[in-house]
């Protein structure tokens, strides 16, 4: 019921992004992702509902073809296989939230 941070661990993912796994169980699943500026979340789709808040920096953010800049207070929907990604314009961290979890993350 309580995840501490110290408790979890940092994967570098490489070009300037990082990942940490907050929480999850078979239904969902809580993500932070660290990016550098100019890095990139290349465009991709997966089977999973997600909701990203914008926990600080500035993103220009494609989804389904749309893009948009966002910033700290915003959050992005993203429906099961629709195509997404980004462009980190000032570094930031994100929160990802998945439905159902991401297995391929826990491998």
């Amino acid at each position: 019921m309580f995840i501490f941070k110290k408790e979890t661990t940092l994967q570098d993912l490489g070009n300037g992004v990082t990942r940490r796994i907050l929480a999850h169980s078979g239904g969902m699943m809580a993500v932070e992702v660290n990016f550098e500026k100019d890095a990139v979340g290349p465009l991709h789709h997966h089977v999973h509902e997600q909701l990203t808040y914008v926990l600080s920096g500035r993103f220009a953010f494609t989804i389904d073809g749309v893009t948009h800049e966002v910033g700290a207070g915003d959050t992005l929907y993203k429906r099961p296989n629709v195509v997404h990604g980004c462009v980190c314009l000032e570094a930031g961290t994100l929160l990802d939230t998945f439905t159902p979890q991401r297995e391929d993350f826990l491998s």
